[in-house]
């Protein structure tokens, strides 16, 4: 274990504050973390205590500034300095972006299909210069390609001003909005842009038409949510680009609009009224609706209807125990379907006649996805490839000749060779005798005799699943002796939604009891031993990490949590702040139900920290996330130093300029990446 010296880290005191819910008082003397003016943080007191924790882990990272520059030199030699992606034609272009030698942000570009020269049409790095943050949301260009709806966020808070390019003279025409979300789309005639906003309590509540050339305040809302306090509304079009479709909903539920994208404020025809937890999305070609959805399969079903008649849906493919159906995109002459069997991705191109051919891939697990072609009638379908051990492929897939073509393969300037590392998938049995599955990778002559050191990541929420991927930045683990894994629990959909839901409100501790069977599991099998396993998640996952070492603190030798959903129970309890009301589906309202309140209070990290040995850990947050607020880092910190009976190291570092993902550029991300993997090699030392 590290043993360098520091001085003695912060305590933030305890202020009484109690509250009652359901015959419950429950007592939170760090609530005075959260400033009242949030999203503004200036009381002084607040922002003292976490200038002394920046200072507290800026020793630390002090202490350690040569390892962290020789993971982050490592990290970033795997990184081609002008990397760029492999063009794709839209309309009457080709669209690519690329990196400049060194630069933190990418430049996008377009070459006319008909040949010309290449067209900077947006420079991130120009646009970043001078900020401490910045994030470009979505790049939009006009059908008639003059202009471009170009969404940028400079702090972290993930309000993105929306203004109107000139992509001749690089002159921004007008600002839209200053509160966008999403991405917008374009009328059919170049004419204006359907997009979404955000309240000031950072939900997308509606969907708005600005015609080019009026103001802002003439723009026409579309839709707006009403009746749900947790729906977020969302804008897209269909892959044929005849219709501009509006849905709202939550985790559970869903309900459609669609209008002509010839003109958009036209009534809305409603696809289907909204039924509490049935979910569906639809595209549109040849005249018909293909609608996905849940109404009778937990695996979804694909059905077609006529779009005079759109709440009439006839089957096309039935809902399987097996086969998980996860996306459809309708082109002119093929179904381009997603979906998993067994937890492995599978991508399949279906004719209208009904024909399917699946796109063959030859290691037996691996990460798979079709990119998203914009073209509706393209030649070849884009598609990612990649595995544990073999770098992102992109290729083209040619259906007239079965055919896939490799368009570019990930370099890695500072080398690699597959062959040094070997990639396993386990099922591990759990607790109540599920399997669950598990990528591992690891050195080549790894031993399994239990002295190994292991690096174990997971989500576990929102039906989100960790695909076994490639990713250059954990060889710096695999070089230095220690194995990777992903544990696939409960919560995300690995093993199709059911998977999902039985990770969720009355099922939520499956998600953490999984994990640490994971973990178990992978002792037996000698890949590590108690207290050699560094474990990281984020998120959702940091709330992970904190119900883990709650309840079994002394199988970590160190934990990361990234911007860590830990105050469970109060963030539930109140529904004025961003995500509350859209996340009752996904753990229930304690409000309302008292059920919820007990289950979420008798797991909540915060609530659960009890005076008792804690491992090393590593807490990040951002003041200005709008999804996890930094006072639940915060409070979770001070509530572990003040209940720790051990010496173990435990440090909060929060981004006081940024939001949900940590520091913006490419550079300053693989700084924090070094950061997690120096803690973790630093302090699992048994």
């Amino acid at each position: 274990m590290d043993q360098t010296v520091a001085s003695l880290p912060p305590q933030a005191e305890q202020r009484p504050y109690s509250y009652e819910r359901h015959g419950v008082t429950v007592e939170d003397p760090w609530h005075w973390l959260r400033d009242q003016g949030y999203p503004q943080v200036t009381d002084t007191d607040v922002l003292a205590y976490l200038t002394a924790e920046n200072d507290y882990f800026e020793q630390w990272r002090e202490q350690h500034q040569a390892l962290l520059d020789q993971l982050f030199e490592e990290m970033k030699g795997r990184i081609k300095e002008d990397e760029s992606s492999v063009p794709i034609r839209d309309g009457d272009y080709f669209y690519w972006w690329a990196f400049r030698p060194g630069a933190q942000y990418r430049t996008w570009y377009r070459r006319p299909v008909a040949g010309g020269d290449d067209q900077v049409i947006f420079d991130e790095p120009a646009e970043a210069e001078g900020k401490d943050y910045f994030r470009l949301g979505a790049l939009e260009v006009s059908p008639d390609g003059r202009l471009a709806a170009v969404y940028v966020d400079d702090s972290g808070a993930e309000r993105f001003a929306i203004r109107i390019r000139d992509l001749a003279t690089g002159e921004d025409l007008e600002t839209v909005t200053d509160v966008g979300i999403g991405s917008a789309v374009w009328t059919s005639g170049s004419d204006g842009i359907v997009f979404t906003e955000v309240n000031e309590n950072w939900r997308s509540y509606r969907a708005r038409f600005h015609r080019l050339g009026t103001p802002a305040d003439q723009d026409v809302t579309l839709y707006e949510e009403t009746e749900e306090l947790g729906f977020s509304v969302g804008v897209g079009h269909s892959q044929d680009r005849s219709l501009i479709i509006i849905a709202t909903g939550d985790n559970a539920t869903s309900e459609v609009r669609f209008v002509g994208a010839d003109d958009p404020t036209q009534p809305l025809t409603l696809v289907s009224p909204r039924q509490e937890k049935r979910q569906y999305e639809i595209d549109a070609a040849h005249g018909k609706l293909w609608i996905l959805t849940n109404d009778e399969h937990v695996n979804f079903r694909l059905a077609e209807a006529d779009l005079a008649n759109p709440g009439d849906w006839t089957i096309v493919i039935p809902g399987s125990d097996r086969v998980y159906l996860r996306h459809v995109t309708s082109y002119r002459d093929h179904l381009a379907i997603q979906q998993r069997v067994d937890g492995l991705d599978q991508l399949i191109l279906r004719t209208y006649s009904g024909e399917e051919r699946r796109i063959p891939f030859e290691e037996a697990s691996y990460s798979a996805a079709f990119l998203g072609n914009p073209e509706f009638a393209p030649e070849a379908y884009r598609l990612a490839y990649s595995s544990l051990v073999t770098p992102a492929t992109i290729y083209d897939y040619h259906p007239a000749d079965d055919r896939l073509e490799v368009r570019k393969i990930q370099e890695i300037p500072s080398g690699y060779d597959a062959s040094k590392y070997g990639t396993e998938r386990l099922m591990v049995t759990g607790r109540d005798g599920v399997r669950i599955p598990v990528s591992v990778v690891y050195p080549k002559g790894f031993s399994k005799d239990g002295s190994g050191k292991l690096f174990l990541y997971a989500y576990g929420a929102y039906g989100l699943a960790i695909p076994p991927a490639f990713n250059t930045n954990r060889i710096s683990l695999l070089d230095r002796g220690w194995a990777y894994a992903i544990a696939h629990i409960r919560g995300g959909d690995d093993l199709g939604y059911q998977w999902f839901l039985d990770g969720k409100l009355e099922k939520r501790t499956n998600t953490f009891n999984d994990f640490v069977d994971v973990a178990k599991g992978l002792i037996a099998e000698g890949f590590t031993h108690k207290g050699g396993i560094g474990i990281n998640g984020g998120s959702a996952g940091g709330e992970l990490m904190g119900a883990v070492v709650n309840s079994d603190p002394d199988l970590w030798g160190a934990v990361v949590a990234d911007v860590p959903f830990v105050d469970v129970l109060n963030t539930m309890l109140d529904d004025t702040l961003p995500l509350t009301p859209g996340e009752w589906p996904e753990w229930g309202n304690p409000i309302t139900d008292k059920a919820a309140f007990d289950l979420i209070r008798s797991y909540s990290p915060y609530d659960n920290v009890q005076r008792q040995a804690h491992p090393p850990m590593l807490i990040t947050g951002g003041l200005n996330d709008p999804r996890v607020t930094y006072w639940e880092p915060a409070k979770w910190a001070a509530k572990l130093r003040a209940s720790k009976t051990d010496d173990n190291r435990l440090m909060l570092k929060i981004n006081m300029g940024a939001g949900h993902g940590g520091k913006s550029g490419r550079w300053e991300r693989l700084h924090e990446i070094a950061e997690t993997y120096a803690f973790v090699l630093t302090e699992v030392c048994e």
